[in-house]
């Protein structure tokens, strides 16, 4: 096997690895890998504005702007204008936004990252 059937085959793996967790996540949480991810960095990140969000989770404000919809929709998340500044939106978890991702598996690329550690040092996992 060459070095390109490999890697071809590794990116076929993740993209499997991808569509299951995929599939678990929606089944057990009933959010998507993006919701979950929008969530988690509020979580982390506390009152958190459109754009640092985006910026953390690499989409653009739109989207995160859409996904917020979604999930406000659902109770999962709130926004509250800045006093400071009125252009600012910030957002928050609800309590039930707090509850789902405390049950929520955990995000796939944790799971990547503990499988390539043992790579680097020369081993497969």
């Amino acid at each position: 096997m060459t070095s390109y059937d490999e890697i071809l085959l590794a990116l076929r793996r993740v993209i499997r690895a991808t569509d299951l967790h995929s599939k678990r996540l929606s089944k057990s949480s009933g959010l998507t890998a993006p919701q979950l991810l929008i969530m988690r960095t509020i979580r982390d990140l506390g009152q958190v504005t459109i754009s640092t969000i985006a910026n953390k989770v690499s989409l653009s404000q739109a989207t995160v702007t859409t996904i917020l919809d979604r999930l406000k929709l659902r109770n999962l998340v709130y926004r509250v204008r800045s006093t400071e500044d009125k252009r600012k939106v910030h957002a928050h978890l609800t309590e039930a936004g707090d509850e789902i991702l405390a049950r929520a598996p955990n995000p796939l690329q944790e799971d990547f990252i503990k499988n390539i550690r043992p790579w680097r040092s020369g081993s497969k996992p």
